[in-house]
This record gives structure tokens, sequence and C-alpha cells, in this order.
């Protein structure tokens, strides 16, 4: 495709108006994803947050690591024992429990006031 049909193909698309000055290669990249959203129904609105909260420049690891995705499975060695967190739409599940944040499931695993993120490997410490 050059140019001319791929800001064509864009344009037929509702709410789309293709930037004139993109390279080829960009348009098609652009074209492609809108077509895997629309029938995919692209991302969720907790992984459109984080896209907003990392172009705002608010890049930290917590806001880079709460992108995790539902039926993902955690696990945490603690103690002796291993853990497995499924993450849901609805939360974290731990022993048939959901709970709403990895920091309550890390705080019912340790006992103890954890980050949950970081607890389960998903965010550095923070430098001093």
């Amino acid at each position: 495709m050059d140019h001319g049909a791929c800001a064509e193909a864009l344009s037929v698309l509702p709410g789309i108006t293709p930037p004139p000055r993109l390279r080829v290669q960009t348009l098609k990249r652009l074209l492609a994803y809108e077509i895997q959203a629309r029938a995919l129904g692209g991302l969720s609105p907790k992984e459109q947050r984080a896209l907003k909260a990392i172009a705002g420049g608010k890049c930290n690891s917590e806001a880079t690591s709460q992108v995790v995705s539902s039926g993902t499975h955690l696990v945490r060695e603690w103690n002796g024992r291993t853990y497995r967190v499924e993450v849901t739409d609805e939360g974290y599940v731990l022993d048939g429990t959901i709970y709403r944040s990895l920091s309550a499931v890390a705080k019912r695993i340790t006992g103890t006031a954890w980050s949950g993120p970081r607890f389960f490997g998903l965010a550095k410490k923070r430098s001093a």
C-alpha cells in the first residue's frame, strides 16, 4: 500500500483522522492496530490508564508494573510455602479469596504491609 491508500483506509474508520506527514510504514502499523483493536476489543481501561500515565511523564515502576493481564498467575515462595495468585478482571485470587490489590495479597501472606508489585517482583526497589 502506498501513502494515499493507507491514509484513505484510515480515514474511513470512525474517529480516526490520519496525520498527513506520517511515514507509510507508520500508517500501516496504525491501520493494523486499529483493525485489530476493533476486532478484538482494544485495550482494557486499566491498560489505557497505565499508558496515559506513561505518556504523561508519570512513568515509574508502579505505573508500569500494574499492567498485568487477566489470566496471569503470579507465584511467590514465602517461608517455605509457595503461593499462587491468579489475576482476574475482578482482582487477585489467592486460595479462593478475591483481593482488590496485590498489596492486600502480600499482607495476607506475610502479615505485614508490603508493596504488592514489589513483593511479587513486578516493581524494582526505588533508589534513594
